[in-house]
């Protein structure tokens, strides 16, 4: 019996096993990814070391300071406000504007795409939805001045607001995580104007672009403002009769409007202050259109096509520059359009960043993000225009990002 036994366990022993499967994780989810891996029995070297191991304050008293300015560089900025209160020594590196941390954390890795939303009020309400966290957090505004604000745009770790001061209109850029902010001096022609914010992180600076814009019986010339020279600067007007400034994206140092005399598109480079006509044809039956600038010079043209409302449907283009016209990429699923847009005539919101398009609708629940590089549709919970004064951009939360 006990020779049958061991013969038994030979040939189990013997016998070939498929190796597992080695598990991947899905980019920007490895937080949460790590918190939901199934229970797996430890290893020697894990269950020698216990948690209150792991955190030895010995060992994090003993980490040298250059070691240390590397480890809170790759933590998720968000979550650094936490580490403040855990000893003096980690309060002056994240609370002094630490020049090692500042210069860690702008060559750490992007924390990634998070919406910022914005709801105008008395006091006005300001929050982050991270994307590779899902989760909300809530960034004070309280240090902002208590005039009638909104939400023009992000970029590179700053935000800018515009608002009126009484009856001046006024122009605010911040910075949400460090709470600095600024107020810009009054444009040439100091009216309300829409405004394009532009970060330059290889030159420390930032610009703000006043597109050419028509106020009663004036047009008004294009007005950019350096932070290096703090002031603003009087450029061409633009030669367009009908424009759509409210539609516009800045893409590699140009910004593009659309225009509908002359029909198409208008380019404004920066760099060289003048305007360009690009004769890009509009899509037969466009309803409404958005530009969406996203990554390495790609524009993007959003809108619904069709007269009716069963044969509407939601359509990406994008600009071909060598041939001027637009090129379809990509269609919304229907159960995706018919869930965003419950009625034909429904307004929606769009904006994009680095080849993420973001949708919201009026009372949804929900938005819609569309992934152009890995064509995938998802939906983002929380994400709702469910009040008229809530304004919706794509944000990067970055610490190094200066005012000045």
């Amino acid at each position: 019996m006990d020779s049958t036994a061991a013969a038994s366990a030979r040939a189990a022993a013997a016998r070939p096993t498929s190796p597992s499967r080695p598990r991947t994780k899905p980019r920007g989810l490895d937080e949460e990814t790590c918190a939901a891996t199934p229970n797996r029995a430890p290893s020697a070297a894990a269950a020698a070391a216990s948690p209150a191991d792991a955190m030895d304050p010995r060992v994090w008293s003993a980490l040298p300071d250059d070691l240390l300015v590397e480890v809170l560089a790759r933590v998720p900025p968000f979550l650094l406000f936490r580490l403040r209160a855990v000893s003096r020594r980690w309060g002056s590196v994240l609370r002094g504007g630490d020049p090692a941390f500042l210069a860690a954390h702008a060559a750490a890795p992007s924390h990634g795409p998070c919406l910022l939303t914005f709801t105008r009020g008395a006091p006005p309400q300001c929050g982050a939805l991270s994307l590779p966290l899902r989760a909300r957090y809530r960034l004070p505004v309280g240090f902002l001045p208590a005039w009638d604000l909104w939400l023009v745009g992000s970029s590179g770790g700053l935000v800018c607001l515009s608002g009126f001061d009484g009856p001046i209109f006024r122009t605010v850029v911040c910075n949400p995580l460090t709470q600095a902010w600024r107020v810009l001096p009054d444009m040439h022609h100091n009216h309300q104007r829409q405004l394009v914010l532009a970060v330059d992180r290889k030159r420390c600076s930032f610009k703000v672009i006043a597109a050419s814009d028509v106020y009663g019986d004036r047009t008004l010339p294009t007005e950019v403002y350096d932070s290096k020279e703090d002031k603003w600067s009087v450029h061409q007007m633009m030669p367009a009769a009908n424009l759509c400034s409210s539609k516009m994206a800045f893409c590699d140092s140009r910004l593009y409007l659309e225009t509908l005399s002359p029909l198409g598109l208008m380019m404004y480079k920066v760099d060289a202050g003048h305007w360009e006509h690009i004769p890009a044809k509009f899509p037969r039956s466009l309803l409404d259109g958005y530009l969406v600038a996203g990554a390495r010079r790609r524009l993007f043209l959003v809108g619904r096509i069709g007269l009716y409302s069963t044969l509407q449907s939601m359509r990406i283009w994008e600009l071909d520059h060598g041939k001027t016209l637009w090129v379809e990429v990509s269609r919304m699923p229907p159960k995706y359009f018919r869930a965003l847009l419950r009625l034909s005539a429904e307004r929606f919101e769009c904006f994009g960043q680095d080849n993420l398009i973001c949708f919201t609708s009026w009372n949804q629940g929900k938005g819609l993000l569309y992934d152009v590089d890995k064509k995938a549709w998802s939906w983002i919970a929380g994400c709702a225009s469910q009040l008229c004064n809530t304004q919706f951009c794509f944000y990067e939360p970055r610490f190094d990002t200066s005012i000045y």
